[in-house]
């Protein structure tokens, strides 16, 4: 029996290594990566904080919204979904119906020092960036939790969570069935 090809969607806040994480599982699966974020920014043809400006969060969120229900290929895909992707109402039904959402956590402390050079964060954008991110990071901490499985990306050599996520990605690919 061929193995399943069950997109596998990496969800978490920003800095918790879904990017590359989502690549180096790509590559180890033979699966393609697609990047929420690049890929919205591709089609729209302008960079996420551009979007914000001139169209506002809700408008970035279908977009989001439209790229997972149906803009990429329903098997053979590692997702790297945007950190406030899971956020809105019915967002996380939609990705467990697409496939398997492992989400990647780290520490405050480890996001803050990850994610410090960034500039193309529209929500951290700004003064109080500290601040900002610790306030962003407690709304959205218990959405995360309920998302499926954890992997902690905090202090552990990369190969390690990688192996990690394959591991959990391949035991819930075996059990996943699309919605009736």
């Amino acid at each position: 029996m061929e193995a399943p090809r069950v997109n596998l969607y990496l969800v978490g806040f920003a800095g918790t290594g879904k990017s590359t994480v989502g690549r180096h599982a790509a590559r180890a699966l033979g699966y393609t990566l697609l990047d929420v974020d690049h890929e919205i920014e591709r089609t729209q043809g302008r960079p996420i904080p551009q979007i914000f400006a001139e169209q506002g969060e809700p408008a970035f969120r279908a977009l989001e919204r439209a790229f997972i229900a149906q803009g990429h290929p329903a098997e053979g895909c590692v997702v790297s979904c945007g950190g406030g992707l899971v956020v809105p109402e019915g967002m996380l039904p939609l990705l467990k119906a697409r496939g398997v959402v492992i989400c990647l956590h780290a520490s405050l402390a480890t996001i803050l020092e990850r994610t410090g050079r960034a500039n193309n964060r529209p929500l951290l954008a700004g003064e109080n960036r500290e601040e900002k991110l610790r306030a962003l990071y407690a709304a959205r901490e218990a959405i995360y939790r309920r998302t499926g499985t954890m992997v902690l990306t905090d202090s552990r050599p990369l190969r390690e969570i990688v192996a990690h996520v394959l591991r959990v990605y391949r035991q819930e690919a075996r059990e996943w069935r699309p919605p009736a």
